[in-house]
């Protein structure tokens, strides 16, 4: 038996020692949520889990961008609605004047109305949406991915000769009448296709905005299971390590007190 070197209170020292260290890292996993409290606890599962963060946080920007596009192209057709509203109130007073029961006095009343929706038609094409032009024909590159590839989104161009032409007509004459309705018509067909082509433009975007919230999902659930703390199993173990911390405390104890018993000799 020997007093200087204790050997049993350092080996309950050292055991002592890590199971506190073990408790700690348990304590640090259940109040944070997270099992990776430190790179060294999981360094490759840390690099993983950071690169699928920040990937979703791209995907994130991305279903920003298609839902402010789905809104861009949404409102776009909520005015050529209207503007078809007017075409066909215009291509019904054409007809109109066309009457030849009608004086050029009456024509003069329908071409007031006429020139007057015109003039809507052409205030429409200035419209803009977050300062960008609704109507000047140029197609917006829509961010579709978190790689920062883009969906072209096919543009209208009120300001299209198709139209202007549309718009300044006039009816007070029959023959002028007759020139509007020819003109009116060609606009409505075209009107049809550029509404055919916004319908489009939402049902891709649309396509895009439920991929990208999918992927998000499938991105975080991987993540998920790298990095969040399982709690009913993490809870167990620190249970486990606290009974060590608890009963090594007690051992350690008893160790520092074992050199007590030389004195027994000595006396």
């Amino acid at each position: 038996m020997v007093i200087n070197t204790n050997t049993s209170a350092q080996s309950a020292a050292n055991q002592l020692s890590q199971s506190s260290a073990m408790l700690a890292k348990s304590l640090a996993r259940l109040s944070s949520g997270s099992k990776i409290t430190s790179p060294a606890d999981d360094s490759a599962g840390l690099a993983v889990s950071m690169k699928l963060g920040a990937q979703i946080s791209r995907i994130s920007a991305a279903q920003n961008n298609v839902g402010n596009a789905i809104s861009f192209n949404q409102t776009q057709d909520g005015y050529l609605s209207k503007v078809n509203d007017a075409l066909n109130r215009m291509s019904e007073l054409s007809v109109l004047s066309q009457d030849a029961t009608k004086t050029d006095a009456d024509r003069s009343l329908y071409n007031t109305e006429f020139s007057t929706l015109g003039t809507y038609i052409n205030d429409v094409k200035t419209k803009d949406f977050n300062g960008v032009s609704l109507f000047a024909g140029s197609a917006l590159s829509v961010t579709s991915d978190s790689d920062g590839n883009t969906f072209s989104s096919t543009g209208v161009n009120l300001g299209a000769a198709t139209y202007s032409t549309a718009a300044s007509s006039t009816i007070d004459t029959v023959a002028h009448a007759a020139t509007a309705l020819t003109n009116i018509k060609l606009a409505i067909t075209q009107l049809a296709t550029d509404r055919a082509s916004i319908g489009s433009n939402i049902e891709s975007l649309g396509y895009y905005n439920d991929q990208l919230s999918s992927l998000s999902n499938n991105l975080s659930a991987a993540k998920s299971r790298i990095t969040d703390v399982d709690v009913a199993q993490e809870s167990t173990t620190y249970a486990r390590n606290n009974i060590l911390v608890q009963s090594g405390t007690a051992m350690l104890a008893q160790a520092n007190s074992l050199p007590q018993s030389v004195l027994k000799l000595i006396g």
